[in-house]
């Protein structure tokens, strides 16, 4: 049995003046997923967030969330079971991160025992009795997840979480956001620029370009994309594609190096052979796969930046 879709937008669309940030937007999130939004700096990941939750209104299309069509009556409802991180996290300096949390904790209504429970999750147990201006920018960034895990909402959504944050930082939010799936049953929807980054935490993936969706599926089939070929340099490419279309091999080109399918070390054995007999240098000989990156800027044109 197919997953239910926690989101799902049709034809997702919003415009400002004469631009449209997010176009024909259709995108699927499965429950239990851990969904990487990507796309460069600019092409719609943020508005698409906005709208989901409400922040931002569509000029057209349409949301679904948790199966029930979004609409203006239903919409506070809907949302009380999301949880959301967008852009920077907001919070009191002068207060204690315990305190910070016993606000929201209020307003949301949940129970006292989830500040612990959240406190735990983000490794700041320690230092929840610390002013939150001492903080340094990665607690604050576990602060404002801990802040949306109050309630332990079905859907959680983080835009660019990473941001800003030392590597350790960064291995410390990726390494939390891949145990809420499995350990608290929690979807994750999670936005990034950096394909890396989506590509360590991520199952499912959707890649935006200038406001339209140019890719989604589970990762695992964005990585069988990536195209392996054996790569060889010649003194005689002519001779050497003579010799390959003799076996029914077609041969691609590519700087001063001829590209072959990948085929058996056997064959390529026995073909560095015929070429040492028939006197042709062989200079170089290596397997090449295209790269996660490659496809990346492939889908998002190579003047994007990343």
């Amino acid at each position: 049995m197919a997953a239910q879709n926690l989101i799902e937008t049709n034809n997702l669309t919003k415009q400002y003046g004469k631009v449209r940030c997010v176009n024909a937007l259709n995108m699927k999130v499965p429950q239990g997923a851990v969904y990487g939004f990507l796309g460069p700096n600019g092409a719609g990941k943020s508005t698409t967030l906005k709208m989901i939750l409400g922040l931002a209104k569509p000029t057209d299309g349409s949301i679904t969330l948790f199966n029930t069509p979004v609409n203006d009556k239903n919409r506070i409802k809907l949302l009380a079971d999301t949880g959301s991180l967008i852009e920077s996290p907001s919070y009191y300096g002068h207060l204690t991160g315990e305190e910070n949390l016993y606000i929201l904790q209020t307003l949301k209504g949940c129970p006292k025992a989830d500040i612990d429970e959240v406190l735990k999750i983000v490794r700041l147990n320690e230092a929840r009795k610390k002013k939150v201006g001492h903080y340094s920018l990665g607690m604050k960034q576990r602060l404002g997840l801990a802040a949306a895990l109050l309630g332990f909402p079905k859907l959680l959504i983080l835009d660019e979480p990473t941001n800003g944050l030392d590597p350790a930082g960064i291995q410390e939010m990726r390494e939390l956001i891949c145990t809420l799936p499995s350990d608290y049953g929690i979807t994750v929807v999670v936005s990034s620029h950096l394909l890396s980054e989506i590509d360590q935490m991520a199952d499912h993936v959707g890649i935006i370009r200038k406001g339209e969706l140019v890719y989604q599926d589970t990762l695992k089939s964005l990585h069988t994309h990536a195209k392996q070929q054996i790569a060889l340099r010649t003194d005689q490419p002519a001779s050497v594609i003579s010799l390959l279309h003799q076996d029914g091999i077609e041969v691609g080109k590519e700087d001063d190096y001829l590209l072959l399918p990948m085929m058996e070390d056997a064959y390529v054995a026995h073909l560095c052979r015929k070429m040492i007999e028939q006197n042709i240098a062989l200079y170089r000989v290596e397997k090449r796969e295209k790269s996660l990156e490659d496809i990346f800027l492939s889908l998002t044109g190579k003047e994007s930046s990343l």
